[in-house]
This record gives structure tokens, C-alpha cells and sequence, in this order.
């Protein structure tokens, strides 16, 4: 075993421009770093080199900075302290550097110098500040600081929520392992008690979605488009798809994976049927339960359990993988267990100064929390692997590729999980139960990327016309065999519990474009391990200094998703279900 004292621990970078001892208290503190930049004359392309390098210095400074912000405020949403220390970022610094930013990016792409710069990856980031430059108008910058805040208000608003089962308070994600349970009372009560708690605050967060809606409509109005979805997709820098790519990635899920998603649903009601508590029909209860009446798969029961357990999983695939995670321990880069206050969901955050980044998720003891785990530890893989690279925007690969990360290490570890699981029986079921999740993973980000298209190209819709289409387009993607009957009112506000919808708009979709692309290298994976592996990591190592489709081209992956590719990888998957019986 790896101990901390054989690990070689990163250290921050040295800070030749902006200083040591630097400590962000107010934007004067920075002011004058920008005013450098801003004036600083370039005589040649050795000078625009070593401008960009100090512009990366002092923005990844401040991308830490704010990182950490928003670490401690989603570690405890209930600290003022913390909630404030973000706001202060977001309302006082943001603003300022973000119009910095623009005059920068101007003074970049205005040099005669820039030419000159042919290495690998300054295309791609010029492509990028040009990009923003088109879309930046002075008077969203107010609105974006508000836009900030307010979406901030979703985590805090569900990290509150708390149900009492049993004379026990305890927090959604905790509750939710009960919908494991073979007895079906017990799925029950704790289905209508998550839902009720859920439904109480429907309102608040109706009322919260318009509000942001409104804003990013105007913002988008004000840069000169149409909606906040073709804003979006400037914003975001996609340049290798369009808005008719994801209308056929809708389609093709439709056609293609829907249906083995009802099958699915099928072979579970008729299994059931043979339980001695089943009472027709399926119910949103039944979904996680064993059908053969087994309890739940429970792969670790601490958090440090699941982290010790995951870093022997990544050493069996690769030593310095696992180390990786032995880094982050060993710096307290983690907060794993779930607990009253914290922000909901999972995340991996890039820290850009010292390159180890920061794992966040609300474990129990379930399956999911396991693939949670590995998800987010290929994040953090993928910022291990992109640290070296000199400037910020090599860093900061685009979601296509970042889930591509992730979503892969799901797969590539998946050979690996007897580590969690002592009897064959019970890693036989763990796959089974991930390899089906991703035919319930591809309709559901159908539902919601097709959802997004819908609100932000009807922006003056009104909360009933939302709900109306909301089903509309559930329905589209769901099963036909479950029944919510007496439910539809808890139905009707699902994308609620979505937190993207609410704090990242239309990301969304990368999963499911990097779902097809993790089953293609774990695909290659299991054809040849070592050059499958080797694909993987040098695609993550690229950043992101190729585009989109070479980047999945080095992985040996097409970009691809159209239906006949959707079934192609469909029938891959179904081969590996299966062979698991």
C-alpha cells in the first residue's frame, strides 16, 4: 500500500506574476494585476507567450479562490458565514473580471503576434475568446451576478429537506435506500414521504425557475439572439454539434432505447408478480427493488470504506489512478457522507492553482453512491492528467469530455467491483443493475435536454403550460408500464429534482453524447485492456487542445449519435446483460 509519506504530494505552482503572498479581499487586491495585462505592451510573440501565461496564473488564482467558495458553502449551506464569503465573489469580483476578461480576450485576438503562436491548442483557444467576445454585452454583467445568486438558492432550498421515518430525521438521499427494501410497505412509505417533502417546497422552486428564466432570457435577448438556448450554445462553446444534432440524439433515443427500457420495465412487473406482497400494477416504489426479494446491495457502510475501497479498484487498473485518489485524501480534498446541510448531489471540482481537485458527493451505503464515486473519481483522474498543461484553457476540457471521463471510469471499473463485493452473487447483480441504469440513463437525459429546448424556446410559458409539456415529453421517453396513478400532481413537478435545470442550464445533454462514448472505450477495453486504457488517458491528457471529435478520435471512439450507432451500442450492452443472465 501506497502511504503519504512515499506519495509525492503536488504543491502550488510558483507565482511569478501575481505574487505569494496574494490574498483576495476586495477587487482592488487584483485590480492592478489587470490593469498589467490590460496595458502591458507586446513587441513580438515571445511577449504574447509570456502575457498568456501570466493571464493563466492570475485567472487560475481566482478560479481556485472562488472553488473553495463554493466547496465550504455546498459542505454546509446552512453557515451564513460561507454563503456570504461566495456572494462576495460573485457580486464584487465577477463582475469587474468578467469585463476585464473581454478587454483581454480583445487584446489577445487583436495582436499581430497571435499568428505566430502554432503550438498545439492555441486554435482551439482562440476559437473559444472569439467566441465570447461575439456573445459579451456589458449590461448582462449585473444580470449574470444576479443569475449566480439566485441559482445558488436551489442547493440551499433542497439541502434542507429532511424526512422523519421510524422517529428518525434523515435526508433525502438516505431515505431513498429504503426504495430498496423488499418489503414493499417500506418502499412505499418512503416513496410518498420524499415526494410529499418534495412537493411542499413545489412552489418556492416553480417560483425560483421563473425568476431565472426570465434573467437568462434577457440575457441572451440583450447578446442578440433569439433565446437562451442558441445563447447557450455559443456560451458554451458548441462547436462540434447543433441544436438539430440533439433533436436527432432525442429521436434516436427514442426509437432506439425506449423500448428496451419498457422491456425492462416488463420483465420486472412479472417477476414481482411472483412476490407474496405484490398488489398489481408497477408502481414508481418498485424501481430499485431486487426483484428475486434479495436486499440491497450494500458495497461499503462509511464513507472512508468507499474511498479505500475505490483507490484499490483504480490501482487494479492502473497504479497511478489510484494514487491519484491517495493525493486527494492525503490533502482532505473530499466529502463524501451525506448530512443534514449539505448541498444535494455529486460533484468533482477542478482546483486550477495546485491541479488536485475536490470530490463532493452525499453517499449512504448504496449502489448508485458507488458509481457515484468512481464517476466523479474519473474527474478527478482527468484533472490529474491535465495539471501539467501551462495555460487554464488547456485545462478546462468542454463537458463532452469531461463526462466522457467519467462516465467511462464507470465502465472501466466495473471489472474490479469484487473489491466491494465479497460474493460473486452480488457483483453478478451490481453489474447487471449499472449496465441497466444506462438504458434508464440515455431517455432520461433525452427528457430533460428535450425539456430545455422546450422552456427556453417558449420563454413566456406559463407554470401550467410547463407542467402540460414537462409530461408531454416524460411520457415520450418513460415506460408505459409503471402507473402513477393518484400521483400526477407529484409527476408533474419531476424536473424539479434536477439540480442542472436549476444551476447549470443545458448541461445536460453531454451525458448522454459521453454514455455512447464511455461504451465504446469500454468497449475497446474489454477487446484489448492495455491499448483501451492507453486510448482513454491519452484522450483525457489532450484537455483541451484538439476539438471535440479528435479528442474522441484519440480515444478511439467516433463522435457519433445517430440512431444506428445508438443501436449498434445497444446490442453491445444487451450481449454483456446477457452474458451476466
Amino acid at each position: 500500500m501506497t502511504t503519504n509519506e512515499t506519495l509525492a504530494i503536488p504543491t502550488r505552482p510558483a507565482r511569478p506574476f501575481i505574487g505569494e503572498t496574494l490574498t483576495l479581499q476586495s477587487w482592488d487586491d487584483v485590480k492592478p494585476l489587470y490593469d498589467d495585462l490590460l496595458e502591458r505592451p507586446l513587441h513580438n510573440a515571445d511577449d504574447l507567450r509570456q502575457w498568456l501565461l501570466d493571464r493563466s496564473e492570475l485567472e487560475s488564482y481566482l478560479s481556485e479562490d472562488f472553488a473553495w467558495r463554493y466547496i465550504r458553502m455546498t459542505c454546509d449551506t446552512a453557515n451564513e458565514e460561507l454563503v456570504n464569503n461566495l456572494n462576495f465573489f460573485i457580486a464584487e469580483i465577477q463582475p469587474p473580471m468578467t469585463a476585464y476578461g473581454n478587454d483581454l480576450d480583445l487584446k489577445a485576438v487583436n495582436s499581430p503576434f497571435l499568428s505566430q503562436l502554432t503550438d498545439d491548442g492555441y486554435d482551439v483557444m482562440v476559437r473559444g475568446m472569439k467566441k465570447a467576445i461575439e456573445i459579451f454585452r456589458e449590461e448582462n454583467i449585473p444580470l449574470q451576478t444576479e443569475l449566480q445568486t439566485e441559482e445558488r438558492k436551489y442547493g440551499a432550498i433542497v439541502g434542507a429537506m429532511t424526512v422523519t421515518i421510524d422517529g428518525t430525521e434523515m435526508t433525502l438521499p438516505a431515505a431513498s435506500d429504503r426504495l430498496q427494501s423488499t418489503d414493499r410497505a417500506v418502499r412505499e412509505e418512503a416513496w410518498r414521504k420524499i415526494w410529499e417533502r418534495r412537493y411542499q417546497d413545489h412552489e418556492v422552486l416553480d417560483q425560483l425557475f421563473d425568476r431565472l428564466r426570465a434573467l437568462r432570457h434577457q440575457v441572451a435577448v440583450n447578446a442578440g439572439f433569439a433565446n437562451f438556448r442558441d445563447y447557450s450554445f455559443a456560451a458554451l462553446g458548441r462547436f462540434d454539434y447543433t441544436p438539430q444534432d440533439c433533436f436527432n440524439f432525442h429521436e434516436s433515443v427514442s426509437e432506439a432505447v425506449v423500448p428496451l427500457l419498457n422491456d425492462l420495465a416488463g420483465e420486472r412487473k412479472k417477476k414481482l408478480e411472483q412476490s407474496d406482497a405484490w398488489v398489481d400494477p408497477l408502481r414508481p416504489w418498485d424501481a430499485k427493488v431486487d426483484v428475486a426479494g434479495r436486499p440491497p446491495l450494500k458495497p461499503f457502510a462509511t464513507g472512508d470504506e468507499l474511498l479505500e475501497k475505490a483507490i484499490t479498484c483504480f490501482d487494479r487498473l492502473d497504479k497511478e489512478l489510484g494514487d491519484d485518489l491517495r493525493i486527494m485524501r492525503a490533502m482532505g480534498h473530499l466529502d463524501l457522507e451525506s448530512r443534514k446541510g449539505k448541498a444535494p448531489g455529486g460533484y468533482n471540482y477542478p482546483l486550477e492553482e495546485i491541479g488536485v481537485p475536490f470530490i463532493f458527493m452525499n453517499a449512504t451505503s448504496s449502489l448508485r453512491d458507488l458509481v457515484t464515486m468512481v464517476h466523479e473519481g474519473g474527474h478527478a483522474v482527468h484533472s490529474f492528467l491535465t495539471r501539467s498543461l501551462p495555460l487554464k484553457a488547456f485545462r478546462n476540457p468542454p463537458m463532452e469530455v469531461a463526462e466522457l471521463a467519467s462516465m467511462s471510469m464507470e465502465l472501466l471499473s466495473m471489472d474490479h467491483w469484487d473489491v466491494f463485493f465479497d460474493s460473486p452473487e452480488e457483483l453478478r447483480r451490481a453489474k447487471l443493475q449499472h449496465l441497466e441504469s444506462i438504458i434508464e440513463t440515455l431517455p432520461w437525459v433525452a427528457t430533460i435536454d428535450k425539456f430545455q429546448h422546450w422552456i427556453y424556446e417558449n420563454p413566456a410559458h406559463t407554470d401550467a403550460e410547463r407542467r402540460e409539456n414537462w409530461l408531454r415529453i416524460y411520457n415520450q421517453f418513460s415506460d408505459t408500464v409503471t402507473s402513477w396513478d393518484g400521483f400526477a400532481f407529484y409527476q408533474e413537478y419531476i424536473w424539479q429534482r434536477q439540480l442542472h435545470l436549476y444551476e447549470v442550464p443545458f448541461y445536460y445533454i453531454e451525458y448522454g453524447i459521453a454514455q455512447l462514448g464511455a461504451i465504446g472505450v469500454w468497449r475497446n477495453y474489454r477487446l484489448n485492456p492495455e491499448m483501451g486504457l492507453a486510448g482513454y488517458k491519452k484522450a483525457l491528457s489532450l484537455g483541451y487542445k484538439a476539438p471535440i471529435r479528435e479528442i474522441y478520435a484519440a480515444a478511439n471512439v467516433p463522435f457519433d449519435f445517430s440512431r444506428e450507432y445508438i443501436q449498434e451500442l445497444m446490442q453491445f450492452v444487451g450481449d454483456e446483460i446477457r452474458k451476466l443472465g
